[in-house]
């Protein structure tokens, strides 16, 4: 069984980016991002419309860190370490199958430049070599075509796909589950990719 210690939370650098602990001075920044209507239409979690909303999920982040179930970093970019830009994160970790779940998010302004390539290229390293993890995987509503080619640039593959599985706003909509699994071929690859990027402390 996974006894994941986050005690000592693991800041990680890549060639632009700080990922870092968040905290509630975060929570403007977690409440602008996760009210964008933009940012969430793939997401099946409610819109975080005011400063108390983010200040909970901010909360929540950091209840999960404590009990070792998930681990969410907040991201910077290098030259404004302070401002929050997007979060990645592993979460409902299973400690008996050494499983996680993958997700992120950014401020639109910001996409299309590789920075979640880099950033999640980074947390497959800690997750697998870190943590111990013996695969990661990502549920995505299968028109999030961005997400799609993201997984897929980073070696996930898709394993399922679910029709119909969940209501977004009145909507029953599909879900398609990609995975990676260490002992596939993509480990060497993650390795490489992450002794490029940056660097965990």
């Amino acid at each position: 069984m996974l006894s994941p210690d986050f005690s000592i939370f693991p800041d990680i650098t890549t060639s632009r980016l700080l990922l870092r602990k968040l905290t509630l001075a975060d929570a403007p920044a977690v409440q602008r991002l996760r009210s964008n209507t933009e940012v969430m239409k793939y997401n099946n979690r409610p819109l975080t419309l005011t400063i108390q909303d983010a200040e909970a999920w901010v909360n929540i982040v950091i209840e999960e860190l404590e009990k070792a179930n998930g681990i969410t970093w907040c991201m910077c970019l290098k030259e404004a370490p302070a401002e929050h830009v997007g979060n990645i994160g592993l979460f409902r970790i299973d400690k008996v199958n050494h499983r996680a779940e993958i997700g992120y998010a950014l401020e639109p302004l910001l996409h299309g430049r590789g920075l979640m390539y880099e950033a999640i290229q980074q947390v497959l390293h800690y997750g697998f070599h870190d943590v111990k993890l013996h695969s990661i995987e990502a549920l995505i509503d299968p028109r999030n075509l961005a997400s799609e080619a993201l997984l897929k640039k980073a070696g996930f593959v898709q394993e399922g796909y679910f029709k119909e599985s969940y209501n977004l706003r009145d909507q029953f909509v599909d879900t398609a589950v990609y995975s990676l699994l260490i002992p596939y071929k993509q480990a060497a690859i993650i390795e490489n990719e992450a002794e490029k990027t940056g660097t965990i402390s």
